[in-house]
């Protein structure tokens, strides 16, 4: 028989509890890494950029606020049980407490009559308040890792639609003319003072800005968080994982020679691997400005000066 050959796994299902044993501590800590929101991302069709855990809202805390590239307010509210009418009155106030634009409600079940209130609720309040219910699974191969899986079981209506007008109307919010600002300063420093990096690319709206070192294979990329109130300098390997190890290799040397201790970050659910450094400091504040200014520039053209020796 043609194709009898050939073999096959089964998946199975892993109980939530099996992978994530407490939800505070384990899933939300889970869920707020970058590329395990980039999975969430890609599901409800929000691009989520900046992540925050357990903000307070009166006597209650919301699980995970963050931002996306359009700096709507999104509140992530995690349950790994059942839904319950305790969480359906939270995520509501949360949503009025923050001001949220997007609220996301993960479960391991969504009940019939919360799934009904949801939709309810996107139907009935305004268009600038949108609910999505998602049902969080684990799966494996055989012996493989547990893989996660998100089922949306309710949405705002024509939510596609919506997303689509908002990234074509290119409407730019004030946060990211803010950030364009930022970055254009810390362009005209570094062509100031900066002694490696020969080229600084004009900045776009968006709270990252490239800077090339001379190779296809890597960048240099400088990020502000107005969420969590933080800087950050890293080099951003594309999709090299031998790269990555050959860097890794030498961590000790290229450490002592910027005088930093950085974080390295493999990535390897992802082509691309990433080594930072990130400090405490707010790019809207006119009382740290220049320093925070002075600091990237400065620390990336070290990275200029270092990297590529072992590209």
């Amino acid at each position: 028989m043609v194709g009898s050959s050939i073999q096959l796994s089964k998946l199975v299902q892993v109980p939530l509890r099996e992978v994530w044993k407490h939800e505070a501590l384990d899933f939300t800590q889970w869920l707020a890494i970058p590329e395990n929101i980039q999975l969430l991302s890609e599901v409800i069709g929000v691009e989520i950029v900046e992540t925050q855990s357990e903000v307070g809202v009166g006597q209650f805390f919301v699980d995970i606020l963050a931002t996306d590239e359009n700096d709507r307010r999104i509140v992530i509210e995690n349950q790994l049980a059942p839904t319950d009418h305790d969480h359906l009155g939270k995520i509501i106030t949360y949503a009025a407490g923050l001001h949220a634009d997007v609220v996301v409600w993960i479960v391991e079940r969504a009940r019939e009559e919360h799934e009904q209130a949801v939709n309810w609720l996107n139907e009935n309040t305004t268009d600038q308040a949108n609910f999505f219910l998602l049902q969080i699974e684990a799966w494996k191969i055989g012996d493989s890792l547990p893989a996660p899986r998100f089922n949306i079981v309710a949405k705002p209506n024509d939510w596609a639609k919506a997303v689509k007008q908002t990234a074509a109307s290119g409407t730019v919010s004030e946060l990211k003319l803010k950030q364009q600002d930022f970055f254009e300063r810390v362009r005209e420093y570094g062509e100031a003072h900066a002694k490696y990096i020969k080229s600084w690319a004009k900045p776009a709206p968006q709270h990252w800005y490239d800077v090339a070192i001379g190779t296809s294979q890597a960048y240099i990329d400088l990020t502000v968080n107005s969420l969590q109130k933080h800087v950050g300098v890293g080099l951003y390997i594309i999709n090299n994982k031998e790269l990555y190890a050959k860097l890794n290799d030498a961590r000790e040397e290229i450490e002592s020679q910027l005088g930093l201790v950085l974080d390295w970050q493999e990535l390897p659910q992802k082509k691309a691997s990433r080594i930072t450094i990130t400090r405490n400091g707010d790019f809207a504040d006119p009382g740290q400005l220049d320093e925070i200014i002075s600091w990237m520039a400065t620390t990336a053209d070290a990275f200029a000066k270092v990297f590529p020796k072992y590209l």
